[in-house]
């Protein structure tokens, strides 16, 4: 029934996201067809004509709602002629959804590792470290680390190329992962850190110290499960953003991704493709924060009453 019932609200959340974005999207100044020159009226009424802008917004908007819900059809691009907004999410995303899962799974793995180490080796040059490592991580985000990487390793120590995607070759995504993962491995390490400090000091904790359990087992067969909970409610929001943090990575080392799409049809008002990415980011959003709903019911079996 748990599962049901965020069924029965993530579904309406997708549905009042696609009509709210294709309302931000028609009160946006402007339109797709406008320039600094602009186009003679008939030939500007013969191409709203070709995309269906001519008909009334109700019309438009069930149009448009009814494809992508029941057809996941974003229709073409106003810009990039004979091509679908299908056709460019299918292009970039595979791109985009590689290194941002690679660089989700370096956070969360060295995050969770750092945390847990600062946690057990408690004001010793272990956390010390880790705590130094973590605030730094922070401090340098995707579109600052992206250009010190390219400075260091490719401009100077000539070890890795620049940019480009290359089939998705190792040296080709390891600056691109690097700078993703880095702030929020950081974040991922403060939590963890400060969440097995709290189960430590627990009572439960101090009753398996006392029944003389070794401290192997005590933090991994008892303390590791309610310090991984909030971890885990933070780990679905970290998701999107490594996913949307791809704008600047993919700006900054041409990786072919969606975030170059994202910004090329932001600034010709393609506003098609632009609508559809935002569907598609909007839509992944809630997807996660649903199963991380559930991964925290399963964690936490309270939650699911």
């Amino acid at each position: 029934f748990y599962t049901l019932r965020r069924l029965l609200v993530a579904v309406p959340t997708i549905f009042l996201l696609v009509i709210a974005a294709f309302f931000m999207i028609q009160v946006a100044p402007g339109g797709p067809f406008t320039s600094e020159r602009p186009l003679p009226p008939e030939v500007l009424a013969n191409i709203e004509a070709q995309y269906g802008l001519d008909q009334p917004l109700w019309k438009q908007l069930f149009d448009y709602f009814y494809n992508v819900v029941v057809h996941f059809d974003f229709g073409p691009s106003f810009v990039q002629k004979d091509r679908s907004v299908n056709e460019i999410i299918a292009n970039g995303f595979p791109i985009s959804m590689t290194y941002g899962t690679l660089s989700f799974l370096a956070a969360t793995l060295v995050g969770v590792s750092l945390g847990i180490a600062a946690a057990i080796r408690h004001n010793s040059w272990i956390d010390y470290t880790a705590v130094s490592l973590g605030i730094a991580a922070q401090a340098l985000p995707n579109f600052i680390m992206g250009p010190i990487l390219i400075l260091t390793f490719t401009l100077w120590l000539g070890w890795l190329p620049g940019g480009g995607w290359n089939g998705g070759q190792w040296q080709y995504l390891i600056m691109p992962v690097i700078a993703l993962a880095t702030s929020y491995m950081g974040s991922i390490a403060r939590i963890t850190r400060s969440s097995m400090l709290e189960v430590m000091n627990a009572n439960f904790v101090r009753t398996a110290r006392a029944k003389g359990l070794p401290s192997r087992t005590i933090i991994w067969r008892h303390a590791m499960k309610p310090t991984l909970l909030p971890v885990i409610s933070y780990l679905g929001p970290v998701f999107v953003y490594v996913l949307t943090g791809s704008v600047f990575v993919d700006l900054y080392f041409s990786t072919g991704g969606l975030g170059q799409d994202f910004v090329s049809s932001a600034l010709t008002r393609d506003y098609s493709v632009l609508l559809g990415i935002t569907i598609l980011y909007g839509a992944l959003t809630v997807i996660v924060n649903l199963l991380t709903d559930l991964a925290y019911a399963w964690f936490d079996p309270k939650i699911r009453y």
